[in-house]
Parts: structure tokens; C-alpha cells; sequence
């Protein structure tokens, strides 16, 4: 799991589209779980939906787009700029487990709306 000094040192490096927003070092967290579930490609897709809504109905909690920015920049595999990434077009719906230790997860009413029909495969 990112630690807090990872997590303040890829904040200073990413390039924001917008003003930062950060409430919580777990929302950052959540963000970097999902990209982590998902496949990627080789090039940045242009024809994203709002990743910020997917991942917080995901995680229970609200993420703003600046945090995925934070994750994105964090992350590996992922390259682009949101909401364009380097990710599949099929989607990858993460497992819960992932979710467990970080406890903002769920802490909040986004997970009632969830819409399993954006994944096209369930990590198992």
C-alpha cells in the first residue's frame, strides 16, 4: 500500500489539469487500487468516460479527479493525462479485497450506484 511520504512526493510531481483537491491520502489510495486492476495498452485512449465517477462508485467514497491525477502519476503502468490513460477499453471491475485495509473505503453513499455494466471483466 502507498505510504503518505509516497503519496505527498507524487502530489508535488503531478502536472494537475486543475486546481488540487486532496481530502483524504486514502482517496489517492482507492484511485491507485483501481488503475492497478486494470489492463493496459500501449498508447493514451481519447475517448474516456469520468474515471473520477467509476472509481468512487467502486470505492465507496468520493475521489476527485485530482487524486486520480495523483494516482495515475504514482502508478507504473499508467501513462497519459486524465482522463486520458493508457488503459484498456475494457474495463476491469477490481475485487472488494482490495478495498480492506484502507479505511476510507465505503465510507461514504457512492457504492449504491455502482454501474457494473461499465466492466467488461472481473478481476477475481
Amino acid at each position: 500500500m502507498l505510504t503518505d511520504d509516497e503519496i505527498e512526493a507524487g502530489k508535488r510531481r503531478t502536472k494537475y489539469t486543475d486546481d488540487p483537491h486532496h481530502e483524504h491520502n486514502d482517496c489517492i489510495r482507492l484511485a491507485y487500487e483501481w488503475l492497478d486492476a486494470q489492463k493496459t495498452i500501449k498508447s493514451s485512449r481519447k475517448d474516456w468516460h469520468a474515471l473520477k465517477h467509476i472509481i468512487e462508485k467502486w470505492a465507496g467514497r468520493y475521489v476527485s479527479q485530482t487524486d486520480v491525477e495523483v494516482a495515475a502519476e504514482l502508478h507504473p503502468r499508467i501513462a497519459g493525462k486524465y482522463p486520458n490513460y493508457n488503459l484498456s477499453g475494457k474495463l476491469t471491475r477490481p475485487n472488494d479485497r482490495r478495498l480492506a485495509d484502507i479505511s476510507e473505503a465505503m465510507t461514504q453513499g457512492q457504492r449504491d450506484r455502482i454501474d457494473e455494466e461499465v466492466y467488461s471483466i472481473v478481476e477475481p
